[in-house]
């Protein structure tokens, strides 16, 4: 049986793969992320994305995933601090951005790459609204400082695109890139 293995702590990652019943297994990645200057938002995230992937040392197939926010072509990554999550939520309010993810896939003598994008349009947010939702911590960790699946939901306006995406993983890119390389890992199973 071919196994994944997700290269990436992300709870959200993990998540997404037990609710779509992808039997898989977690190995932390070794890989440190540094944004090279001038590569554009689609490349970084294949880039963050292969290094995951590539630097996990085990047999079976290889996830790695990277999620960025995008708008006028700035990447948001994950807030530095509190601060630094006021100043990214306040940039999007009221804005459309995109959640672009780059997804690699590693088997024995193959690899594929892929990046999807979400777009995701915030409401217009008020200073105070911006405060609360950095005072939940929720933007901890999180690519331009939301989380959609939870508190973050209130923000946003609408979505078009892949909702798995904005929560951490491209689940209609992973499902095609499966049924491609390993569509015995889509078995339905209990």
């Amino acid at each position: 049986m071919t196994r994944l293995v997700l290269a990436s702590t992300s709870p959200q990652r993990r998540a997404i793969l037990e609710q779509l019943r992808i039997p898989f297994e977690v190995v932390a990645p070794s890989y440190v992320e540094h944004d090279a200057p001038g590569l554009e938002a689609a490349e970084l995230v294949r880039t963050h994305a292969v290094g995951k992937a590539r630097s996990v040392r085990r047999d079976g197939l290889i996830l790695g995933v990277d999620t960025a926010v995008v708008v006028d072509g700035r990447v948001y990554g994950k807030p530095d601090d509190a601060r630094d999550a006021t100043r990214m939520l306040g940039e999007l309010a009221g804005r459309s951005h995109t959640v672009l993810s780059g997804l690699c896939l590693r088997g024995l003598g193959f690899e594929v790459v892929y990046d999807a994008g979400t777009e995701v349009r915030f409401r217009p947010l008020p200073s105070s609204e911006v405060s609360q939702y950095v005072e939940s911590g929720e933007w901890r960790g999180r690519a331009g400082g939301y989380a959609i699946q939870g508190l973050g939901g209130r923000l946003v306006e609408r979505i078009e695109g892949d909702y798995l995406n904005v929560v951490g993983l491209p689940g209609a890119l992973l499902i095609d890139v499966l049924t491609r390389h390993a569509p015995e890992l889509l078995q339905a199973r209990s």
